[in-house]
C-alpha cells in the first residue's frame, strides 16, 4: 500500500513538472475577433494509454460539441515538420492546447487528470474553455 501511495505521489509530481506551463496566455482580444478556434494535441511517438486516451477523448468531445466549428490536430513532436508549429506555440512536450488567434489555453493537466477516469468532466472543461473563446 505504501509503495502504491509513493508511486502515485511521484507520478503526480512528474505530471506537474512535465506540463508546468498550464497558464492561459491572453493577448488583446480585438485581434482574435475573426480567428478560428483550433485544438492541438502535441505528443511524442512513444505514448502510454493515458496519452492516447487524452487525444481520443479530446477529439470525441470537440467533434460532438462543435462539429467542424473547431478544428483538431494531433501533432507528433518527433516529426521534423512539427518543429515550426511547436516553436510558434511555445510547446516543448506533451500539450493539449486550445488556440484562437493570440490566445492560447493549455488544458494538458486537466486532460491527464480526467480523460481516463472522468471523461464527462474533461468534456465539460473543454466546453467551458472553447465556449469562452467562441463568445458563447
Amino acid at each position: 500500500m505504501r509503495k502504491t501511495m509513493m508511486l502515485s505521489i511521484a507520478l503526480i509530481m512528474f505530471m506537474g513538472i512535465w506540463s508546468c506551463n498550464a497558464q492561459t496566455e491572453k493577448k488583446d482580444p480585438s485581434t482574435n475577433a475573426s480567428a478560428k478556434v483550433e485544438a492541438y494535441y502535441f505528443h511524442f511517438s512513444s505514448r502510454c494509454v493515458t496519452c492516447n486516451t487524452v487525444e481520443s477523448e479530446a477529439i470525441a468531445s470537440i467533434k460532438s460539441l462543435y462539429g467542424d466549428k473547431v478544428s483538431f490536430q494531433s501533432i507528433n513532436l518527433d516529426d521534423e515538420s512539427s518543429k515550426a508549429l511547436a516553436k510558434k506555440l511555445q510547446v516543448a512536450g506533451q500539450s493539449l492546447l486550445i488556440v484562437k488567434g493570440d490566445t492560447k489555453i493549455n488544458i494538458t493537466n486537466e486532460g491527464f487528470m480526467y480523460a481516463r477516469n472522468n471523461p464527462e468532466k474533461f468534456k465539460l472543461i473543454i466546453k467551458e474553455k472553447v465556449d469562452g473563446l467562441l463568445g458563447m
